[in-house]
């Protein structure tokens, strides 16, 4: 199968005040960094089913559904075959066969205020001399040479939600060979993203994707659908043969995998998946279901211009990312709560995401609490 297009000619089959009529958020929320709070029709679909888990009145396979239903959702938002997705519970997690995979000695470059999942399932190996290297996002790029054999970064910082250049950080890796791993859990639902540009999209989905926590993909790039232009070097084709399900399990085989030998793995990405948390599967493509009646671009458009507009408002100049990290007065936090703003502090600094359930009211309310605590 051929990469799926929908991602990019989807017309949208739902506005965005229709859309917004399916959340019950209250103000004003502004922590979809943290977290993000479901649409009613995945919130129904869940409690529905955690309701039939009580009563005992539904076969658990029809909760696994969910599980291919929203592979297939994401691969279209993605502009990927559901066959390169694998499903899994936490970024860390689907990164552990890949940090796994790299030889002794290898290095691995990441962004200086990159998250955590992002780093340690490489960092951990360093017993065996696989070596972690950071340098700053805006310079990543050229920080990539020879030595570099994987490149680990995230398409929206967490911290600061700096939004990551991927095609110059991806073309400077295919130059020297490196892997390229693209942590888009800050990213996707508003930020449109392209899994053939990297070789390892991971997503955990419960923020902008506002599904239920304890469920995340994996896109893994068939070495089929490289660049054109960009072969394979040796130490890549090294890697792929290294490249294991290190947690394989039932739900990893093909039809009829639940007992016994001889191993039965499913010959696609589905071999690394795990076995899932059933309702939050159930709960996660109702909310994938909507985010693509609604479509990416559009909600990166509704996104960043209230991220802007709130950048405006406290004399900042406008950026490309829906996220907003600024410095605050030691007052500001408790000002913030008491007008009911629901915000996140890291490193010291007040950020504030801005998703498809926000609107210039919100805007208002926040800009009002931090009058004058600049």
């Amino acid at each position: 199968m051929g990469i799926n297009d929908d991602r990019s000619t989807h017309t949208s089959a739902l506005s965005l005040a229709e859309a917004q009529a399916e959340w019950d958020v209250e103000r004003t929320f502004l922590d979809s960094c943290s977290y993000g709070p479901p649409p009613r029709r995945g919130w129904d679909a869940m409690q529905a089913s955690l309701e039939q888990w009580r009563r005992g009145t539904r076969p658990w396979q029809t909760w696994a559904d969910s599980v291919q239903t929203s592979r297939e959702l994401f691969a279209r938002m993605v502009g990927a075959d559901a066959d390169w997705v694998t499903t899994g519970a936490a970024v860390s997690q689907l990164l552990a066969p890949i940090a796994a995979a790299l030889p002794d000695g290898a290095e691995v470059l990441v962004p200086d205020i990159e998250f955590t999942s992002g780093v340690y399932p490489f960092a951990v190996h360093a017993d065996r001399g696989v070596h972690v290297r950071t340098a700053p996002l805006q310079s990543l790029a050229e920080a990539i040479d020879e030595s570099t054999a994987l490149v680990s970064f995230s398409a929206a910082q967490s911290a600061t939600g700096e939004v990551a250049n991927i095609p110059e950080i991806t073309a400077r890796a295919r130059e020297v060979g490196a892997l390229t791993v693209l942590d888009g859990t800050q990213a996707a639902g508003w930020l449109p993203l392209n899994a053939a540009e990297v070789d390892f999209l991971a997503v955990a989905a419960y923020k902008w994707l506002c599904a239920p926590r304890g469920a995340a993909f994996l896109t893994m790039r068939p070495p089929a659908r490289r660049c054109a232009g960009e072969a394979s070097t040796r130490a890549q084709e090294e890697f792929a043969a290294r490249l294991k399900p290190l947690a394989a399990g039932w739900f990893a085989g093909g039809s009829g995998a639940s007992f016994g030998m001889p191993m039965r793995l499913a010959d696609n990405a589905r071999a690394f998946d795990i076995s899932p948390a059933w309702h939050s599967w159930v709960g996660m493509a109702p909310a994938l279901e909507l985010l693509l009646e609604v479509g990416v671009e559009a909600i990166h458009e509704h996104d960043v211009a209230l991220a802007n507009a709130f950048r405006e408002g406290m004399g900042f100049e406008a950026l490309n990312s829906a996220i907003v990290s600024i410095e605050v007065a030691d007052s500001a936090p408790s000002r913030l709560e008491e007008a009911g703003i629901r915000f996140s502090m890291t490193d010291g600094r007040a950020r504030f995401g801005f998703h498809i359930y926000n609107d210039q009211d919100d805007v208002t309310a926040a800009v009002e609490a931090l009058r004058g605590l600049r």
